[in-house]
């Protein structure tokens, strides 16, 4: 850990002390340092962000006593014995071969470390409790749900201000507050963890699906489509089934398990199979639209960015061996136009072999090196995901850093031997011989629930013209000039135009329509009626006076 992350472990503590003084009935859960900040669970703990003040005020007083963090290695009885009132700590020590508590204060945990030598190292005014949640124990939905109390902590308060501006931006551009604003999309309890996509919304969804095809098919990827449900067994082969099965929708049908589809990767493989395959044929480029489900546990759902109903711009390639750096190449192509089109620039990390991976050591050690040599021949600077790839394979991951500074993780490029040698998959090679092909994985936007989540909140709304759901706001000034706008809007071939008519004051009307994000807003009267002209104002109030229509149509080619 560095220095910020053992600040936020020890915070950690702190916070527990600040706890067991105020309730000393609660059972002490864990504690970790995460991301920007840390959190500690809690049983028997009934508090509400009314508290957390109350409770960051002691935190802050705690700080300032200049306590030590003693760490010390002890026997599994003496741990029994010093927590033999903590039950959650019993469990973790059953798990531990070596122990170590630390000591701070009178308080003592059980705790790997590392952590800070003393509290003077902390800037009291460098974190902040920030709320309150329910988490199960170690995330098992039969466990008790505890109490976690979530904090921010950075080493100065600079940074921490910086944070915090971040998270009010971020709360003003958050996706599901602008998917109800624009009329984009919704959601609903009947249907938890899936989108209705509104007709504004779909709008943008199609632009993304066949730019996306456009250049799939520059590419010479063949479209399929393949089916929403299949028995288990084609799961079990693929491998899914010991790997995802707690993840999968599973309906029984006539005596047999049917599986809603996690994945499209095991239907792909048996349209390959469906005639012989020569060498000459490979390789073979599929791309679908693909709609998968999975019971992503509730607590996670997360508007567009955690959903149950997911559909992937996925493709599959099967391919020879010698073919697997020319493909993957292409592939890194085509991401770098995929992104360049959103302004935005791909940042790409090797993911390796997980714990939980299927077939041979050797396998995966080439198949990692293959994906090394591609990205150091496509002079890529990359970064490693240890232990982060496929059950069956290793990949690339591509991250994108949204306009708050945001990673997200979209694309990815998976390099499967696995799959098509567990589907007994053959093509005949150059030696009239049977032979087994590579598989290639890759989506490029990831999901399209995810991407325009991440596109609504990068852009704050405020869609680039090609990919507004209304690029042109018409607004006569009265009931006299309702034609005229008619007649502009059917000059304006091709632009998306909503004319805005209703029984409104102008301005009214010019507010509301700047509220919708639109980037261009046109105003006609009776001025622009005799002139055949427009009075354009664009996105963000900036006012380009009159012109000719024809002018207005230039300028946005």
């Amino acid at each position: 850990m560095n220095k910020e992350e053992n600040i936020r472990h020890s915070l950690s503590h702190i916070l527990a002390i600040a706890i067991k003084e105020k309730y000393p009935q609660v059972k002490l859960g864990f504690g970790p340092a995460i991301e920007n900040g840390f959190y500690y669970d809690f049983e028997n703990l009934k508090i509400t962000e009314e508290d957390l003040k109350e409770i960051e005020k002691r935190m802050k007083h705690l700080v300032k006593q200049n306590l030590t963090f003693e760490k010390k290695e002890i026997s599994k009885k003496e741990a029994k014995e010093m927590f033999k009132n903590e039950p959650y700590k019993l469990e973790l020590i059953e798990e531990l071969e070596n122990i170590s508590i630390y000591k701070t204060g009178d308080f003592i945990d059980v705790c790997a470390g590392p952590h800070i030598e003393n509290t003077k190292e902390i800037n009291p005014n460098s974190f902040k409790l920030n709320k309150v949640a329910g988490a199960y124990f170690k995330g098992d939905e039969k466990r008790p749900m505890l109490t976690r109390i979530y904090g921010f902590a950075f080493e100065n308060k600079e940074k921490l201000d910086e944070y915090l501006k971040i998270l009010e931006e971020a709360e003003k551009r958050d996706h599901k507050k602008l998917g109800k604003e624009l009329d984009l999309f919704s959601f609903h309890p009947e249907a938890p963890g899936c989108v209705y996509w509104h007709p504004k919304g779909m709008i943008i969804w199609d632009i993304l699906e066949k730019f996306g095809q456009k250049i799939r098919k520059e590419y010479e990827y063949e479209k399929i489509k393949t089916p929403q449900i299949a028995k288990n067994n084609l799961w079990i082969t693929s491998g899914h089934w010991d790997h995802y099965k707690d993840d999968m929708f599973l309906v029984n049908v006539e005596e047999e398990i049917y599986c809603l589809k996690p994945m499209d990767c095991p239907f792909n493989i048996q349209i390959f199979q469906t005639k012989q395959r020569s060498y000459k044929d490979l390789p073979i480029r599929y791309t679908e639209i693909g709609h998968v489900m999975r019971n992503e546990k509730s607590g996670e759902l997360n508007g567009l960015f955690r959903v149950r109903e997911i559909t992937q711009d996925d493709s599959h390639v099967f391919l020879r061996e010698d073919q697997v750096e020319e493909e993957i190449s292409k592939l890194i192509k085509m991401i770098n136009e995929y992104y360049s089109a959103l302004k935005i620039e791909p940042n790409f990390f090797l993911s390796t072999r997980p714990d939980d991976f299927m077939g041979e050591i050797e396998t995966w050690d080439k198949a990692e090196e293959d994906l090394k040599n591609v990205l150091k021949k496509q002079n890529i600077n990359y970064g490693l995901k240890e232990k982060d790839g496929a059950f069956y394979g290793p990949k690339i991951d591509i991250n994108i850093k949204d306009a708050l500074g945001r990673s997200w993780q979209v694309a990815t490029i998976q390099l499967d031997f696995q799959l098509p040698s567990k589907f007994k998959c053959e093509y005949i090679n150059e030696a009239g011989e049977k032979q087994t092909p590579v598989m290639l994985h890759a989506a490029i936007f990831g999901s399209f629930e995810r991407m325009i989540g991440i596109l609504t909140e990068h852009y704050a709304g405020n869609f680039p013209f090609w990919l507004a759901p209304v690029q042109v706001a018409i607004i006569p000034v009265s009931e006299n000039h309702k034609e005229y706008a008619y007649k502009v809007k059917e000059e304006l071939q091709g632009v998306r135009v909503e004319i805005r008519d209703e029984n409104e004051t102008v301005s009214k009307k010019i507010r509301d329509a700047a509220k919708s994000k639109v980037p261009y807003i046109i105003t006609v009267g009776d001025k622009e009626k005799q002139n055949n002209t427009v009075s354009v104002r664009k996105r963000g109030n900036e006012d380009l006076g009159e012109m000719s229509i024809q002018d207005f149509i230039n300028n946005n080619n």
